[in-house]
């Protein structure tokens, strides 16, 4: 026979898992410095302005 398994120490360290994975990802997410995030605003930025300075007159 199989080993007895205690259901919820099972269904308990698969939720715990489960939250880990998502806390290292919101880490990723949302752990960034001020300059990190002002970097990637001016950087969006300056390419929003090179593609609206691409853009072409409407013709009509």
């Amino acid at each position: 026979m199989g080993d007895v398994v205690n259901l919820n120490r099972f269904r308990k360290s698969r939720d715990r898992a489960e939250r880990t994975k998502e806390a290292d990802a919101n880490r990723v997410r949302f752990g960034r410095t001020k300059a990190e995030k002002d970097r990637d605003r001016l950087e969006a930025d300056r390419r929003a302005r090179t593609l609206d300075g691409q853009k072409l007159d409407d013709p009509a």
